[in-house]
């Protein structure tokens, strides 16, 4: 079955994984007001079903909650640094406000409910023209194109594999308990330090590119995971560089078959299929 989730949905179920929503900057940022309508109509439409047949419903939030944090590692109980009005802000603000319909759902009508706070994740299956940072390395290194990073490279991301996310999304659901917890691998890496990472496992000779870089850009994202462990039992199995060479062969498999991939740019843009 596929459905609209901003518009009202009619099914029995007892659990609902609310997923609904673009997280590739280029993507949210292409049609912003219906990037917030997925988080906000769709999410009220999400937790009315769930009221409806009292179901349980997981929310998976973002780390972009967090904005440009101003502490680092970033905890649950930090309330972020976020721009209102900036390009990204239909994507963060609308999390933000998703997490306070879950919780006001629970308060008022007694929903069942978990919130999961996503960090970046990786792996097969994600589309070559994502956007992001690990589908636009491995497709740049693996064609010898230029490797393209907006700004001097000094900001950090953290990565997680995807198994790895879905294992602790299973154990938010079936555990009992209910505030936001953030999912994702403390490893961090600067984006240049992670740009050579990926030429090396590619042996690939491209060069790196710094460009302009883009307004709002968090400087630094590494998740604190104390609470999924003591929570939930869940950290990340799976290192950086296994997922990352499982990664690699997937990309690798879809040029054989596509050719030249053009990797997607910083700006707004179409998601394809």
């Amino acid at each position: 079955m596929v459905a609209d989730v901003t518009e009202t949905i009619h099914l029995e179920v007892d659990e609902i994984y609310h997923l609904a929503c673009p997280a590739s900057p280029p993507h949210y940022q292409f049609n912003p007001v219906k990037t917030i309508k997925t988080s906000t109509m769709g999410t009220l439409n999400m937790l009315g079903l769930a009221k409806r047949v009292r179901a349980k419903i997981l929310l998976t939030s973002t780390s972009e909650i967090y904005g440009d944090p101003e502490k680092h590692p970033q905890k649950e109980d930090y309330w972020g640094n976020v721009n209102t009005v900036g390009p990204r802000s239909c994507y963060d603000e609308g999390k933000r406000v998703a997490e306070t319909m879950m919780y006001s759902y629970k308060n008022q009508n007694k929903v069942d409910i978990r919130v999961a706070r996503i960090f970046n994740t990786f792996g097969p299956r994600m589309h070559p023209n994502d956007g992001r940072v690990v589908s636009n390395f491995i497709i740049q290194s693996l064609q010898s194109k230029p490797i393209t990073i907006y700004g001097k490279g000094e900001q950090t991301r953290s990565f997680q594999f995807v198994s790895d996310l879905v294992d602790g999304l299973h154990a938010l659901m079936n555990g009992d308990y209910d505030l936001p917890v953030n999912l994702g691998n403390p490893d961090e890496f600067s984006v240049k330090d992670f740009a050579d990472y990926i030429k090396r496992l590619t042996n690939s000779d491209s060069e790196i590119k710094l460009l302009d870089k883009t307004q709002d850009d968090p400087s630094k994202r590494r998740p604190d995971i104390s609470l999924a462990k003591e929570k939930l039992g869940w950290s990340p199995k799976v290192d950086v560089e296994d997922g990352l060479k499982r990664t690699i062969a997937y990309f690798q498999a879809v040029l054989d078959q596509a050719g030249e991939i053009i990797p997607t740019g910083p700006g707004a843009s179409k998601p394809q299929n």
